[in-house]
């Protein structure tokens, strides 16, 4: 893409300097780690995710929201680590097949806020048990090859955050507007059933 640190593309690329940018701010940021990548993917030792999360520990006042779809890593990690309080731990749920079972993996972490990102909600998940989450965000796929998104598939995970007392906040249509019609994402915009969807988990209140 042409910006500095993506030289080798999508390769697995430790970037050490990075490390200790957190401790140089002292304003309160929100951190999405590895947003183009995965923190827990098999090429990441644990050695490298100690020294992550020390620097996540030595800056209480930051936020670190931290998405993974290598989720079957997570309680292993974990099983001889604390999470620190400051981090939102997350899953991405895309699908029955590989999305839903993450759920019960991030569930097993001791974690103060678990969070499922449904982005991109590519069917109908069905039935999902939110005991223990905190947070879920849906969205839909954008770009050239983006698929639908249908509403009722929204409508179903909506309802389930209400009937659980989940907080539900709805990030975009994508590529495919509400009325089935594929155009640009800005145009399709983030409404649901005529308002927009924007609940933090509570105890993330004063956090943000």
């Amino acid at each position: 893409m042409g910006t500095p640190g993506y030289e080798n593309e999508f390769n697995i690329t430790v970037h050490e300097t990075r490390l200790n940018q957190p401790l140089l701010r002292k304003n309160p940021t929100v951190y999405f780690v590895n947003s183009m990548s995965d923190l827990f993917h098999e090429g990441i030792s644990d050695e490298f995710l100690d020294r992550v999360f020390s620097v996540i520990t030595a800056t209480p006042h930051h936020t670190y929201q931290i998405l993974t779809k290598r989720a079957e890593r997570l309680p292993e990690y974990f099983k001889t680590r604390v999470c620190p309080d400051n981090v939102w731990l997350g899953v991405s749920v895309e699908d029955r097949k590989y999305g839903v079972r993450r759920i019960d993996y991030l569930r097993k972490v001791k974690s103060k806020i678990r969070f499922l990102s449904i982005e991109p909600l590519l069917e109908d998940v069905g039935k999902m048990d939110l005991n223990g989450i905190h947070w879920v965000i849906v969205g839909g796929e954008s770009g050239p090859k983006a698929r639908p998104m249908k509403i009722e598939w929204v409508n179903n995970i909506q309802q389930q955050c209400d009937d659980t007392d989940v907080a539900f906040f709805f990030k975009q249509w994508g590529g495919w507007g509400a009325d089935g019609v594929k155009r640009n994402k800005s145009a399709n915009g983030r409404i649901l059933r005529g308002q927009t969807w924007d609940a933090y988990p509570q105890a993330a209140d004063q956090q943000l």
